[in-house]
């Protein structure tokens, strides 16, 4: 008897499966404190707002990994110190495509979807971007450049805060939530630096670690990418901080496209003509 009860239980419960765990996802009322790896289909206002979104996603991501392979190829020919930057566009492309899938997620009711997708999205925004700025700008610097040890040293700092952010969500997938605010979607996810020091703080070292490189470039147009960065933070804090990482990872994506810019341009070939014939 308390078999069958227990079954008829349990075929009650939403869940979902997430890597090799199952994860019960309660509704507000069995569930009144915040949630942790779950994920709404719903705005603020209940009303369902995700074709706009999703399409915005998909269609910012197939730019990207179009302008980034083009980008990519030109490096190739032109010169390969190129290559890192060349392909942040693709990879912000690619970044985009996840979000795209968290929509549909969200839109199908399919939470390990959005889950998987979710996961995807913030590889690239807590460990890749991180590192890959920072070694990108290295990359590009010449040989005897004394910048080089020190942007060498931010991709090292990046690296291990990326592993931090990042590897804990892996172990526990319940950190991981997904919602729609005003047609965007929020990542309010638990991180483990929470319980070392507080979260302004997580964040500022971030933004110091993908912002201050660009800036130490030795080109001019490098430069230029590092002060876009600083004017979307401006701007997302101030503007769009109900659901602050999808929009940075957003507009910082189109601010790639700057990137591709300076190679079919060129452009470091100013400040080192040897180098950059």
């Amino acid at each position: 008897m308390y078999a069958e009860k227990y079954r008829a239980w349990r075929l009650e419960q939403p869940f979902n499966l997430v890597g090799m765990r199952l994860i019960i996802v309660r509704s507000a009322d069995q569930y009144p404190y915040p949630q942790h790896g779950s994920v709404s289909p719903t705005t603020e206002d209940g009303k369902n707002n995700m074709c706009l979104s999703q399409s915005v996603s998909f269609a910012t991501g197939g730019l990207l990994v179009a302008g980034g392979t083009l980008a990519a190829f030109k490096a190739w020919k032109l010169n390969k110190r190129y290559l890192p930057i060349a392909m942040m566009p693709a990879m912000a492309g690619v970044q985009q495509f996840f979000e795209g899938h968290v929509w549909m997620g969200l839109n199908q009711g399919d939470t390990g979807m959005a889950w998987w997708a979710a996961t995807g999205f913030i590889f690239f925004s807590w460990f890749m971007w991180p590192v890959w700025i920072p070694f990108s700008v290295y990359a590009l610097e010449p040989a005897g450049s004394k910048r080089k040890s020190i942007l060498l040293l931010f991709a090292a700092a990046g690296l291990v805060l990326g592993l931090v952010l990042f590897i804990p969500h892996l172990q526990n997938p319940d950190w991981i939530s997904a919602t729609i605010k005003s047609r965007s979607i929020s990542y309010e996810d638990t991180m483990f630096l929470d319980y070392l020091i507080p979260r302004p703080m997580t964040y500022a070292i971030y933004v110091v670690l993908i912002i201050t490189p660009p800036l130490l470039s030795t080109y001019l147009h490098v430069r230029y990418f590092g002060l876009t960065l600083i004017a979307i933070v401006v701007l997302v804090y101030f503007f769009l901080s109900y659901a602050y990482i999808s929009f940075f990872c957003l507009l910082a994506g189109f601010g790639t496209l700057h990137l591709i810019y300076i190679i079919l341009r060129n452009k470091c070939h100013r400040e080192c003509p040897a180098l950059f014939s």
